[in-house]
This record gives structure tokens, C-alpha cells and sequence, in this order.
């Protein structure tokens, strides 16, 4: 039972002529096969002479090549017009004409170059065959003959549907791959923004004010032993997002989420922001994602407090409702920008996008103190 299932994907391994062969073999089968007979594929209506010699030719040449009709598509057609030729000269009524039909399938499927050409050459082709077999007395009468190249039309038609179909298949993939990449390459960059950009801040931060404290070295030890805790948690957050960005990554790979905010309040302080913090209730179970972007987002509101508002008092408010997440962070704007770092104004969009991508709503907007306040409304599971 094991070997039957695994024999659809053993078979998708092989080689495509040897996929495309048993189609020939049917048809040379059919061939010979007497319940068949009366029911073969010709144009002509000439009367049907017996297999000989000429006739195994001829059949050859319509059927073997049907294993390469898609490597090969234009040399399996001209190689199958030509056995067809010869079995509508000479009489040879089979059902191994019907190859005929699959070569024009397949070249107009997987035909690249000289199309027109092509069908042009065919075109001739057959009313060069369709005045000979007249000549010989046929009785199929131009309505017959018509009808017969109608069908072939038809089959080329068929195949060009396939030929665009897959075209239009392929772009699709490469949009959606290229939009996969896009996204990918914009994630990496709004993790990496948000993991350093904080802690160099910080560090930054720190180190301009380590210069101001030589002549009190408690102080200063305290400053720089902060400076070299931040970037030790730097390193280790680097980590993480390396791990994440690994698609190998093991799944337990912990992320940021809102029971991290005392540490990040904390490391805020150390770099001698005044902080309030406040929570009310507790995270609902699961919150899924909303944890996660609920950190980002008074992570990267501190880091413009420390950027823009350096020493003004800050207040994180955080909220867990029952199916939502509201942050709220806001300075007074009596700090100043002392060593801050120049902004790009990735940090707030990425934030806009992480919370509109969970449903949420976002704003940043000015106080009339000169400080500033960002508010987020995150979705997140209800409690059981």
C-alpha cells in the first residue's frame, strides 16, 4: 500500500519523455485492436487498405514521436504530419491518426519560436493533402475537408489556451513571490529598526551623559556599567531576531511580548528618562499577536522620548480589555534633544502598519506643551 502511494510522486520524478510515452504506446495498441475498427481517425474517405509495411511506418512516425511532444514540439509535429500524410495516401485507416490532434496540442502549448510559421506551413500542409486526396478520388467533398481543418484549428486553439493559461500562471507566482520578498525584506527592516534603533538610543543617550559626570565617579560607574547593560541586551535581542529571520528557527523562540514592559521601563529610566508606568488588568489568553506589537509600540515611544524629549517626564499607560490592547504614551515636551540621534520616520509608520495589520487603530500626535502622545488600540483574544 506504501509503494502504490508513493508511485504518483515517484512517477511527477520522471523524465518527461518517459511521461509522455505511454500515450504513443496507446495509440499503437488501438491501432490494432478490431473493436476500433470502423471508428479510426482519416480525412478522405478513400477506401481502407490492409496494414503493411508502409502502414508500421507510417504509424511509427505518428506515434513514437508523441514522447516528445512537449520537449520537442515543433520537430513531434513535423515528424506526425508526415506519418499522417503518408497513412491518408495510402489508405492506412487508424486510430494512431489521432496522434495528430495531440501534436498540434502540444505545439500550440509549448511552441516558443515561429508560431505563424508554423501554422502557416500546416495550413499548406493540409490543402496540399486535401487536393491530392481529391485527385485520388475522394468523396469527403470540400464541407468534409473544411470540417476536418476547423478541428485542427480548434486544437491549436486549445493548446495556445494552455501556452497563455500557464503564462499567466507563472507571472501570478512571480508577482506573489516578489510581493514575498518585498514584505520580507520590509519586516527585517522594521524588526531591525525597532531592536537597535532602541538600544543604540539609549546607549547614546547614556554616553552624552557620562561626559558630564567625570568629576563624580559613583555616578559615572552607575552611567556606564547602564551603558554596557543596554548593549549587552542589544546583543541578546540581536539574537533573537537572528533566530526568527532563520526559516530553520525553532518554533520556542521567545518574542517580545508586554510581560517584557518592566524590563524595557527599567533600561528606559537607567538612561535617566523620568518614567511613569501603569497597567490595568491582564493580557487576555491568547493574545496572540497583539502582545507583541503592543511592546513595539511603547518601545518605540520611548525611544523618541529619549530621542526628542530627553528628561521630560513620560507615562506609559497600558490597558488589557477584554478583546483589545490600549497603549497610550505621552511626554510633557520640557526635555530636550541633548545627543539625540536624526529620525527617518520609519519607526511611527511601522508602527501604524503593524497595528492596522491586526485590525487596530494608531495615532501620534503633538501635545500642546510641545510633547507628544502616541495611543494604540489593539485587537486581541477575548477571555475563555
Amino acid at each position: 500500500m506504501t509503494d502504490l502511494r508513493r508511485f504518483p510522486d515517484l512517477w511527477r520524478r520522471c523524465d518527461v519523455t518517459v511521461r509522455d510515452s505511454p500515450l504513443a504506446l496507446l495509440l499503437i495498441v488501438a491501432s490494432f485492436l478490431p473493436v476500433f475498427h470502423g471508428h479510426e481517425t482519416q480525412v478522405g474517405d478513400l477506401p481502407a487498405r490492409p496494414f503493411d509495411a508502409l502502414a508500421i511506418v507510417a504509424m511509427a512516425l505518428e506515434c513514437l514521436p508523441l514522447a516528445v511532444r512537449r520537449r520537442w514540439p515543433a520537430a513531434c509535429l513535423a515528424l506526425v504530419t508526415l506519418g499522417f500524410v503518408i497513412a491518408e495516401l495510402g489508405s492506412y485507416h487508424m486510430v494512431a491518426s489521432t496522434a495528430l490532434a495531440f501534436a498540434v496540442v502540444s505545439a500550440g502549448a509549448h511552441l516558443e519560436h515561429h508560431r505563424r510559421v508554423t501554422v502557416v506551413v500546416l495550413s499548406a500542409a493540409y490543402v496540399s493533402l486535401a487536393v491530392t486526396l481529391d485527385r485520388f478520388g475522394s468523396t469527403e467533398g470540400l464541407d468534409g475537408f473544411a470540417a476536418f481543418y476547423v478541428g485542427l484549428a480548434v486544437a491549436w486553439g486549445i493548446g495556445s489556451w494552455l501556452r497563455s493559461s500557464r503564462a499567466a500562471e507563472a507571472e501570478r507566482r512571480r508577482h506573489i513571490a516578489e510581493a514575498t520578498r518585498v514584505a520580507e525584506r520590509t519586516r527585517i527592516a522594521r524588526e531591525l529598526h525597532d531592536v537597535v534603533t532602541h538600544h543604540v538610543t539609549a546607549m547614546v543617550v547614556q554616553a552624552e551623559a557620562a561626559r558630564y559626570l567625570t568629576a563624580v565617579p559613583d555616578r559615572l560607574d552607575t552611567t556606564l556599567s547602564a551603558v554596557t547593560d543596554t548593549g549587552r541586551r542589544a546583543i541578546t535581542d540581536l539574537r533573537h531576531l537572528l533566530d526568527l529571520l532563520n526559516p530553520d528557527h525553532d518554533t520556542d523562540v521567545r518574542t517580545p511580548s508586554v510581560g517584557d514592559l518592566h524590563a524595557l521601563v527599567e533600561q528606559t529610566r537607567q538612561a535617566g528618562q523620568p518614567l511613569e508606568f501603569a497597567e490595568e488588568g491582564s493580557p487576555a489568553e491568547p493574545a496572540g499577536s497583539a502582545e507583541f506589537v503592543a511592546y513595539r509600540v511603547v518601545q518605540e515611544a520611548l525611544t523618541n522620548a529619549l530621542k526628542y524629549a530627553h528628561g521630560s517626564r513620560t507615562v506609559v499607560a497600558v490597558r488589557y480589555g477584554m478583546r483589545e490592547i490600549t497603549v497610550e504614551v505621552s511626554t510633557d515636551g520640557s526635555g530636550s534633544r541633548t545627543g539625540a540621534l536624526g529620525g527617518s520616520g520609519r519607526g511611527l509608520s511601522g508602527l501604524r502598519q503593524r497595528v492596522e495589520a491586526l485590525d487596530g487603530e494608531f495615532g501620534a500626535d503633538r501635545r500642546a506643551d510641545g510633547g507628544f502622545v502616541v495611543r494604540a488600540h489593539i485587537p486581541a483574544g477575548s477571555r475563555s
